[in-house]
């Protein structure tokens, strides 16, 4: 037979945990709610309207499939992904390799206010609104007036129409994109490697090791979950570009830097084909979500965890 005194304690117990639970839930609720509301419920609507045949000025028709096999047929599309993989490839190599190199240099033995000077100047790129960027540097490419080329003239190189040629309208792109958004990743960097204790250092320099030894075997193992996350970061922003190419080229000349993204827009807003502007905005969306999930699976073999 319980005693009253224990059954009292239980079921205070019960409550202060029930509370508990109750306190929980409600701090999560606003975050719940936003997911529903502006990422599972626009997901499922772009479903639904991705199975029809909808230019929103009248009702939408049922199609079942027939958007996604429309996909397949769509060399339009074809030549928009192939131009998204490869600013993706470069963005993402660059903007990680580039401040992977700044962060390991401005973590070496400088004085603190040169450091906060170089940490600021690489993260003010950031700051500044994408469109705004975008704006000055089409001013910097522009091929007659432009000052990029009037330096390269300057050295006797023939001027280069950075925006209008198909050969060059990628790399600018991409110079745009990684002046940009460096400076984030370098301070995810900096951050990880600030984390690394000295005594590692300390021990492999007993043994002999330079500085490149170092790098290889201490540095690079220790911050590759700072190196994970940058590039899912990356992957998937890169994967949505649409702001640069937007203000920069319009997707030009022809479709030769014309995004995913810029398509589903130009299908969607400007034709009125809701329908399959949805429809390949769904396969973007598959895209990055096995992309993403397939870098965390393959992270297990190569990330290090202390």
């Amino acid at each position: 037979m319980t005693r009253p005194g224990k059954d009292m304690s239980v079921r205070w117990l019960a409550k202060d945990k029930t509370r508990e639970a109750i306190a929980g839930y409600l701090f999560i609720l606003p975050a719940f709610v936003g997911f529903v509301l502006f990422v599972l419920g626009p997901i499922v609507v772009a479903i639904g309207i991705s199975l029809t045949q909808y230019d929103i000025l009248s009702p939408p028709k049922f199609l079942g499939l027939d958007n996604y096999a429309q996909l397949l047929k769509d060399v339009r599309l074809r030549i928009t992904y192939a131009n998204t993989a490869l600013f993706t490839l470069l963005a993402v190599t660059f903007n990680v390799g580039v401040a992977l190199v700044l962060a390991v240099l401005i973590n070496r033995k400088l004085p603190a206010a040169l450091k906060y000077v170089f940490r600021a100047a690489y993260f003010f790129p950031v700051l500044v609104a994408l469109a705004y960027s975008s704006v000055i540097w089409s001013f910097l490419y522009a091929k007659d007036t432009g000052i990029i080329n009037y330096y390269l003239s300057a050295l006797g190189v023939d001027k280069i129409g950075w925006l209008s040629d198909k050969k060059w309208v990628m790399v600018s792109i991409i110079i745009l994109d990684v002046w940009k958004n460096t400076g984030f990743a370098m301070l995810v960097f900096l951050a990880g490697l600030q984390n690394i204790p000295q005594e590692y250092y300390e021990a492999a320099q007993i043994d002999g090791a330079n500085r490149w030894a170092l790098f290889r075997s201490v540095t690079l193992p220790l911050i590759t979950p700072t190196l994970l996350l940058n590039l899912v970061i990356y992957m998937i922003g890169a994967l949505q570009v649409f702001d640069s190419i937007q203000v920069l080229t319009q997707g030009g000349p022809g479709d030769a830097s014309r995004s995913v993204t810029m398509y589903v827009t130009e299908v969607a807003f400007q034709s009125l084909q809701m329908g399959y502007g949805s429809a390949v905005a769904i396969t973007l969306f598959v895209i990055i979500m096995i992309l993403t999930l397939l870098q965390f699976r393959l992270s297990r073999s190569w990330v290090f965890y202390e």
